[in-house]
């Protein structure tokens, strides 16, 4: 389980905050699949995810565990931005993200590259309940595709390196900023750990 940065967890909310107001129909599983696609495209482009979390394969698709591990009851920090609301959708309950009133969209812990992708994002799927968005998370061979190989990979980790495609022409630069990343976010942690110990 990731233990994420200041600057990640700050993304983190500020994303779920431009999901929650930009689109419609943003519940618990949309959420998960719109901060899914931006992680993973991030990732593609650069090596590393915009908001730091692990995703794991579950039968609905890719699943952000600190979060889902969080969603019965918000951390104080998301709490003062959104609220979950449940709402009737023909025949279940949709627990759905609402902000706050009085709560704006803050992109200053965002780059140009994040906004753009969470803007594009929120643009294609505006409109759409998550279950349209599955032909697009569980793409055949896609990550979770890969992982999920009909229920056998259940509740595995989606390695983000998945999100690379062999034929991407930037594949091997992008691969060795991911082991960059890798390597300092280890060094961040040990240093942590070194300082609560």
């Amino acid at each position: 389980m990731p233990v994420l940065t200041q600057s990640e967890r700050q993304r983190l909310l500020q994303a779920v905050v431009f999901f929650a107001s930009h689109t419609q129909h943003c519940g618990k599983i949309k959420l998960f699949k719109l901060l899914y696609l931006l992680d993973f495209e991030h990732f593609r482009q650069t090596g590393k995810s915009a908001t730091g979390l692990d995703y794991q394969a579950w039968k609905f698709g890719p699943v952000p565990i600190e979060l889902m591990e969080e969603w019965e009851d918000l951390g104080p920090d998301l709490a003062d931005l959104v609220h979950i609301v449940e709402e009737k959708v023909i025949d279940f309950e949709r627990q759905a993200v609402k902000v706050n009133d009085g709560v704006g969209f803050d992109a200053e812990p965002f780059s140009p590259r994040q906004l753009r992708i969470m803007k594009a994002l929120a643009e294609q799927y505006r409109n759409t309940y998550s279950p349209k968005m599955i032909d697009v998370t569980h793409a055949q061979n896609g990550a979770w595709d890969r992982v999920w190989q009909n229920g056998q990979g259940a509740r595995r980790a989606i390695p983000y390196e998945l999100a690379i495609g062999e034929a991407d022409p930037h594949s091997d630069v992008v691969r060795e900023l991911a082991q960059e990343q890798a390597q300092y976010r280890a060094a961040l942690m040990a240093v942590r750990h070194a300082e609560a110990g």
